[in-house]
């Protein structure tokens, strides 16, 4: 007489339904909306549906969450740096290039650039981000100064001034822009590249 076996299916280890990358969305969320040192394991094992130890199943702390959301944020601005339209070209076309990348970068990682903006430097790990933040800002202030030397803008204004008056701009689109919806982060780029430029272009 021959018997037949049916096969069960296997269970993956670990916390179905997850990867690290998507703990870490998660993670960024609560950050952002409870603050992250107000956030405990527990707030986030609450949010996920998990427990505390399926969590570090993923990442070995709290800490490490917020290391690698800021890495999001920080590298992807950072690229933009490195890229060849802002490495060669006249100082008002690299300009523009790495304001229209800033933007790209905001709209595509939001989550993570607007936690970025909310760091307080509480930590080592905090102040190290902002003053990688810092650094970033400091290049884009040398490109407002060299555009002014070769007569593409106004020279009336300070450069670290128009940087932060710039940047006051872009970092204000993280409280109210919304990817998917009606303007697309080109739009977005183009009306603040459009409104920012006419007024320092001769």
């Amino acid at each position: 007489m021959s018997t037949t076996t049916e096969s069960k299916p296997t269970t993956k280890r670990g916390r179905p339904g997850y990867d690290q990358q998507s703990v870490l969305l998660v993670a960024v969320d609560v950050f952002n909306r409870h603050g992250y040192e107000a956030t405990s394991m527990g707030i986030l094992a609450e949010n996920l549906g998990i427990s505390k130890s399926a969590i570090y199943h993923h990442v070995p702390s709290k800490e490490d969450l917020l290391r690698l959301a800021l890495e999001e944020a920080l590298g992807s601005l950072e690229n933009v740096l490195l890229r060849p339209g802002a490495t060669s070209g006249a100082p008002d076309a690299r300009l523009e290039f790495v304001l229209r990348g800033t933007i790209a970068v905001l709209a595509d990682k939001l989550p993570f650039v607007t936690l970025l903006l909310r760091l307080r430097g509480n930590t080592d790990m905090e102040r190290e981000a902002l003053a990688r933040r810092r650094d970033f800002d400091s290049t884009i202030a040398e490109l407002v100064a060299a555009a002014q030397q070769d007569g593409s803008l106004r020279t009336d204004i300070a450069p670290k001034t128009i940087t932060r008056l710039l940047f006051g701009t872009i970092n204000s689109i993280v409280e109210w822009y919304k990817p998917g919806g009606p303007i697309t982060a080109g739009r977005l780029a183009d009306d603040v590249i459009a409104m920012s430029f006419q007024g320092l272009h001769k």
